[in-house]
């Protein structure tokens, strides 16, 4: 995480159908604040772990919730349906789609999967709303998204006693929350947050350069974000506990016919031969060596890979 001398929220503008769809699921670890475009580039309000408040549109005008910035990316709309199915928003892949088309205001044909932008939240927080906040006193109504706030000035640092109130429960107990925000009052500093199964996916995508990491494959439907230790044996989403693959290839890792070295090698199963009377296709990646990521803390960890050689692999 990048060092910095302030802390910044960013309050974003919603549409109540929106908030309400996920307020009422007890099922939202990780949200997927979408754009109906690619937006022509970056998210770069905040960095990781800085909060992102939910500001419903007048008449209300108020801050009804939030969650906390993780990653930036685009997506083909199928990919982040996908990914995030109801955590966008809508109950159905098309009512996510209908949407869509009706913010774009233009016409798709049926086969068409336009680009999304994907603001990706996790550990959100929806108040009820006697806990609502009135929005900033500054806050103009000709803004159309959203702006930024230093925390550590005003009327940003009141707005921070306020949010920390509501989340650490202190305002209302019983209220859903999503944990507590790193440092105090007067210290606020971002913190790591736990990953969600949709928002894994997209950071392990765009890590690896949107590139299977053994065979450099680079059609996205067709990619997966494989955990190399089972999530069901570790239940927490770790980028070092990541590989980008290609559908087939993930299926043999998870099967052991395939696995990597903690020396970054690929390493393949004659027994695919035995098994299956051919694998002569995945033979041939044997010893090739894997990509990956440019940032040394998104690179598999070998102490992981270690455990799929001697655990998965059936050598």
């Amino acid at each position: 995480m990048a060092d910095r001398d302030k802390m910044n929220a960013y309050i974003a503008i919603t549409d109540r159908d929106w908030f309400d769809f996920l307020t009422a699921r007890d099922d939202v670890d990780e949200v997927n604040f979408w754009q109906p475009g690619a937006g022509g580039g970056r998210f770069r309000a905040l960095i990781r772990g800085e909060p992102f408040l939910f500001k419903l549109r007048a008449p209300v005008n108020a801050i009804v919730g939030g969650g906390f910035f993780e990653h930036y990316t685009t997506l083909p709309f199928s990919l982040a349906w996908r990914a995030f199915g109801p955590k966008n928003g809508t109950l159905t892949q098309q009512a996510f789609r209908d949407r869509i088309v009706r913010l774009r205001r233009d016409e798709l044909a049926p086969w068409e999967d336009p680009d999304i932008g994907c603001i990706l939240l996790v550990e959100p927080f929806f108040w009820p709303e006697e806990l609502w906040i009135d929005q900033p006193e500054d806050w103009h109504p000709n803004i159309q998204r959203g702006r930024s706030y230093d925390l550590r000035t005003e009327p940003g640092a009141s707005l921070w006693r306020q949010v920390l109130d509501r989340i650490q429960g202190t305002e209302h107990p019983e209220g859903r929350g999503g944990g507590e925000l790193g440092g105090g009052y007067g210290e606020p500093v971002p913190a790591r947050r736990r990953l969600g199964q949709g928002t894994f996916h997209a950071v392990v995508l765009d890590a690896y350069g949107r590139r299977c990491a053994i065979t450099a494959e680079k059609a996205v439907p067709a990619l997966d974000a494989a955990h190399i230790r089972p999530f069901a044996e570790d239940p927490v989403h770790e980028i070092s506990n990541g590989l980008l693959l290609r559908s087939d290839v993930h299926r043999l890792f998870d099967a052991g016919y395939i696995t990597v070295t903690p020396e970054y090698r690929v390493e393949a199963s004659r027994r695919m031969k035995e098994d299956f009377d051919d694998g002569e296709s995945y033979l041939r990646l044997h010893g090739s060596r894997v990509r990956v990521p440019r940032d040394p803390g998104q690179r598999p960890g070998r102490e992981v890979l270690a455990w799929h050689n001697d655990n998965r692999f059936r050598g």
